[in-house]
């Protein structure tokens, strides 16, 4: 099982927003793209275009704030 848990997904400017301020947190996140790796290993994904953001499942609550936070304000 990873340990890590996924916490957003949306599409680059957002996921750049959103990985960005977890940084400045301290809050260790990756970036997974999925069609990006398809494409660099000769396969297509379902959805072009959207990432996925992940985090350590210790550092989930205080991500998960940081996300709902930035996800409001990214909708508005």
């Amino acid at each position: 099982m990873s340990n890590y848990i996924k916490v957003f997904t949306g599409n680059f400017i957002e996921v750049q927003r959103i990985f960005n301020e977890l940084q400045n947190l301290n809050i260790c996140a990756i970036i997974k793209d999925e069609s990006e790796s398809g494409r660099l290993a000769g396969f297509g994904a379902s959805i072009q275009g959207l990432q996925e953001i992940h985090v350590h499942k210790e550092e989930l609550d205080k991500a998960a704030e940081t996300v709902k936070n930035l996800s409001s304000e990214l909708q508005s």
